[in-house]
C-alpha cells in the first residue's frame, strides 16, 4: 500500500469556519470568554442525529457557534495559515475554500474588506508554505437571491488570470439544501460566470437528483459540492459523466450528517464507474474530526478502492480546480509518479508509522 500522504492532491471542499483545528477553536473560546456547544468539544467529532433534517439543523448549529469565535482579523489570518499548514501535512498543493462574506463581514468591515482580508492572508499562508490557496465566495441559499447576486458583484470585483495568486476563482451556493432552487439563484451565477469565475454549487446532498438536474442546468455547474444523491437516478448520472461535471464527494460528512449510512455507502466508486469526476473533499473536518486524508484512507480501506482509483480521484480533483495550468501538470505528474512508485509497508489505513 502507498504512502496516501505522498499522493498529490488538490483540495476543493473547505469551508473556513469549518476547517478551524479543534484545540485553536478551544483556544479562542477562552480567550474570548465564550461558551462552546459540549459537542464542538467531542474528541471523536459532533454529535449529530444520524437522520438527514435532524443531523443537518444541529450541524448548523455547531458550525454558527465555531464561526463566531472567528472575530476579526487575526482569527482569520490565523485560521487561513493553519489551514495551508494542515493542507501541506496531507499532502495538498492547492485548496479552495468557501466563504460566504455575509456571514462575516459585520466584524470584519463590510462585504468587500471581507474578500480583501480573506485573499491578504492566502496569499501570506501560500508564501509561508508553498501551498496555493483561492477563494470561493459561496451565496446562502437560505437568504433571496438578489443577496446572491450582490455577493455575485463583490466576487466579479477580484476575479482574474489564473496564475496561482491569491484571487476569488468560483461562486457556490451553500446551507440548507431543502430551502431554495437552484433555478433562483441564476442571475446570481450568470453574473459569476461571466466574470470567468467556476460554477461550484452545492446540491445533490439533502435533496435528491432533481436538485442536481437544477444546479447542472440552471446554474451550468461546472462542479457540485456533493451530489452524491444524483446516483437515484440513471439520467442525472449520465448527464453528470456527459458534461464532465465533478462531484466534491465528502464521505465522513455524508455519514455524519445521514446522507449515508456508511462510508461503504457513500457512491464513490459507482460514480467513477460511470464515467462521473470525483474529487474527495473533508468539508467541515473541525465537526467531523476528518481531513482530506483520512477521506482517501475511509475510501481504500472501506470501500476497498486500489492505488488506481485513488490516483483517479487525486486527478479528477486536480482537473477539476482553478489551479495554474503549470502547476496541474506537475500534480499530474506527480500522481503518475505515486502510483508506478513501489509500495511501502503501512498501516491498515496506508498512512505510514
Amino acid at each position: 500500500m502507498r504512502d496516501l500522504a505522498r499522493l498529490p492532491k488538490a483540495h476543493l471542499h473547505l469551508h473556513l469556519a469549518g476547517a478551524m483545528r479543534p484545540s485553536t477553536l478551544v483556544e479562542l473560546a477562552a480567550e474570548q470568554g465564550r461558551r462552546l456547544p459540549t459537542e464542538l468539544l467531542d474528541p471523536s467529532g459532533a454529535r449529530l442525529d444520524v437522520t438527514v433534517r435532524r443531523g443537518w439543523s444541529r450541524f448548523q448549529r455547531l458550525y454558527d457557534a465555531a464561526r463566531d469565535v472567528v472575530a476579526g482579523e487575526d482569527e482569520v489570518r490565523r485560521l487561513v495559515r493553519e489551514i495551508a499548514e494542515d493542507e501541506r501535512t496531507a499532502g495538498s498543493r492547492w485548496v479552495e475554500v468557501q466563504v460566504d462574506p455575509s456571514s462575516y463581514s459585520a466584524r470584519l468591515g463590510g462585504l468587500q474588506a471581507t474578500v480583501e482580508l480573506v485573499l491578504d492572508a492566502m496569499a501570506a499562508a501560500t508564501a509561508a508554505t508553498g501551498v496555493g490557496m483561492a477563494l470561493v465566495v459561496a451565496a446562502n441559499r437560505t437568504r433571496h437571491p438578489a443577496d446572491a447576486e450582490t455577493l455575485a458583484r463583490v466576487a466579479k470585483r477580484f476575479a482574474g488570470p489564473r496564475d496561482g495568486t491569491a484571487r476569488v476563482v468560483g461562486f457556490g451556493l451553500s446551507n440548507d439544501e431543502t430551502r431554495g432552487r437552484p433555478e433562483e439563484f441564476a442571475k446570481a451565477f450568470r453574473i459569476a460566470r461571466e466574470a470567468g469565475l467556476l460554477s461550484v454549487p452545492h446540491a445533490g446532498e439533502l435533496r435528491g437528483a432533481r436538485s442536481v438536474q437544477g444546479a447542472v442546468e440552471a446554474l451550468r455547474a461546472d462542479r457540485l459540492g456533493h451530489g452524491v444523491r444524483s446516483v437515484e437516478d440513471p439520467r442525472t448520472v449520465h448527464l453528470l459523466a456527459e458534461r464532465g461535471v465533478v462531484l466534491e464527494v465528502c464521505p465522513a460528512s455524508n455519514v455524519a450528517l445521514g446522507v449515508a449510512g456508511a462510508v461503504e455507502l457513500v457512491p464513490v466508486r459507482q460514480l467513477q464507474d460511470a464515467g462521473v469526476p470525483v474529487a474527495l473533499g473533508a468539508d467541515d473536518p473541525l465537526l467531523f474530526r476528518s481531513g482530506l486524508l483520512e477521506q482517501y484512507a475511509a475510501v481504500r480501506d472501506q470501500q476497498g478502492l486500489p492505488d488506481g482509483s485513488l490516483a483517479g480521484l487525486a486527478a479528477d480533483a486536480v482537473r477539476g480546480s482553478a489551479a495554474p495550468d503549470a502547476l496541474k501538470a506537475e500534480l499530474l505528474d506527480g500522481i503518475d509518479a505515486w502510483l508506478g512508485a513501489p509500495t511501502t509497508p503501512t498501516g491498515p489505513s496506508g498512512l505510514e508509522g
